[in-house]
Formats: C-alpha cells, structure tokens, sequence
C-alpha cells in the first residue's frame, strides 16, 4: 500500500523520527520536519496537558514559516494507566495534529477522533495479533517494533515480520529496528516497508533533550551494549547496559507483574532520566550532529546506495 495521501510528496526522505520519551521536544520535531523527515514527540514528554498544548503551539507556529515541511506527529500512550490520555486526545484533536502514533492500545474511539479532522494514525506493533488488533481498529499504518529496536521493542525479525503483515493486510507498512543510516533506510524499503523508523540515531544530534552523557554513552556503545528486559516498566525494552549497572538494576531479580505507565512516565519518571533506552543501531553512531546535517547525510547515503542497485 503507497504512502496514505497526507504524506505523499512531503517527505524528502522516507523516515519518521521516533517518539523518544525525555528526547524528543520541539526543536528535534521541527528540525527534522524541515529536513524533510516528520518528526514527533510523546505528549508525556511535557510534564502536564497544558504544557503539552504549548508544545503544540510552538511547534505549528515554526512549521508556518516553512511551507515544504513535513507532517509532524505525537505519541499517546493508550494504556489504561496513562491518567492523561483524555485531556491529551482533546488536544490534539482541539489543535488537528497530523499524525498520531498510539502505543499499548488500539481504540477505534481514539482513531474516528483523529480521523474525524483528516489526521492520520499509526500504531505501535511488535507481533500479529497486535496487528490484527490495530487493523480492526481502523488504523491507517503499522508500525512494526521489531528486534533491536530502542525503547519498548518486540522480537520478531523486520524481514519476517514485513511480509507477513503484506501478506495479511492492506495497510501502510513502517518498519523500526537498528536504522541508523540511510542505507539501512534504503533497505527497509527493498524489504517492503513504505517508511523507516528511526529513533536511536535522533538520540545523538544537537537538538535532541538527551544528557550528554547519554550521548557519550550511545557513541561508545556496540549491539552487544544493549540489553533486553522488562525488568524496568513490566513491559519488554532494550536498554545501555551501562546505565543499567550504573544504576545498579539488578537484572536477575524477579520483574514487577504489575504496569503503571502514570507512575511511571508521569509522577516519577526518574528512572527513564538515569535509565537510557538505545536499540542496536549504536554500533553504527559515531558523532552527535545537527538534524539538518543528519538528515542531509541520510539521504546522501539513501542515494548513494539507490544508484549502487541500479546496475543489478
């Protein structure tokens, strides 16, 4: 399935910046939309709906000025813990967001409320039953968490997982799992995704809201840095290993059975500061660089290897 209508001719590259809790803000959101790639954010990264709704102003108000700019999009976490899921809907249907990215829970609701003003929503997946779940929701992308992807991250293989959600559904395919240059961007799409999803290489530019000693952490770590558990939130992430030890998780102990991602993301949401998600497209990340560069090298790379194929 082609890229849905919103998007079709507004991306100079096909890729969507991640919604990275604690680094995504409006500067890495509207860098990236005028590189020509959406960026997004989750609306927990702004500690009340308030805030989150000022984001929304600043953003659409930089994106004005700049008529060739990609669709910008927002994550809401959809589980039934996040106390704010509500009033943050409200918004952003109030403030028409283009995109919506919903993770831990499809609700048809939700998507007739973003689809009732045109905008589009993608949802999180990382196995077919997930998928079948969004798809009855009405969704109009997938977007498939697939092994060594950052953060909260499935384990199935992006190879495997891309033609089995093609050969099911009709559906915008967007991969995510260890993308960090433009030719891995180049090879989602070989494999049949319609867009790439990048989010551990965003982590390491100027305008992301990481620490610098996230940055520094992410540049010297490798594939094998990254740990897989649940042991932090109850739900699957991969992880630096050294800022595990650092804060001395003990990783054989037993996990926590129960989830609470309002505790979690909103009236704590310390662990995620000292605690730092990357997936295992490290090992390919060597500087910290403005968006607008990174995003230029993407492509760079993206045609580089375009051309490369030709001859086969």
């Amino acid at each position: 399935m082609p890229l849905p209508s919103a998007l079709q001719g507004r991306l100079s590259l096909p890729v969507i910046a991640a919604p990275m809790f604690l680094v995504s803000g409006p500067d890495l959101v509207t860098q990236c939309c005028i590189s020509g790639v959406t960026g997004t954010f989750p609306a927990l990264n702004q500690r009340s709906t308030e805030g989150y709704s000022q984001w929304l102003t600043e953003i659409k108000a930089t994106l004005a000025e700049h008529e060739s700019a990609a669709p910008f999009g927002v994550n809401l976490i959809v589980h039934r813990t996040n106390p704010r899921l509500e009033a943050d809907l409200k918004v952003t249907v109030e403030e028409q967001v283009p995109l919506v990215i919903t993770s831990l829970g499809a609700v048809p609701e939700l998507v007739d409320a973003v689809h009732s003003y045109g905008g589009l929503v993608f949802h999180d997946v990382t196995n077919m039953r997930h998928a079948e779940k969004a798809i009855e929701a009405n969704v109009d992308g997938l977007i498939l968490v697939s092994a060594g992807a950052g953060g909260h991250a499935g384990t199935l293989h992006p190879y495997s997982f891309i033609q089995q959600i093609k050969q099911n559904f009709n559906t915008c395919v967007i991969q995510s799992g260890a993308i960090s240059t433009g030719a891995q961007v180049l090879a989602s799409i070989c494999a049949g995704a319609d867009i790439a999803y990048m989010g551990t290489r965003f982590i390491a530019t100027q305008e992301s809201m990481a620490e610098d000693d996230y940055k520094k952490m992410l540049i010297n770590a490798t594939a094998e840095d990254i740990v897989y558990t649940a042991k932090i939130s109850g739900i699957p992430a991969n992880f630096l290993a050294a800022s595990l030890q650092q804060n001395g998780i003990d990783l054989k102990a037993a996990v926590d059975p129960d989830i609470d991602l309002g505790k979690e993301l909103i009236d704590e949401a310390k662990a995620w500061k000292t605690i730092w998600s990357a997936g295992h497209g490290t090992g390919n990340i060597h500087d910290t660089l403005p968006v607008a560069d990174l995003c230029q090298r993407l492509r760079t790379e993206y045609n580089q290897s375009l051309s490369a194929l030709k001859p086969l």
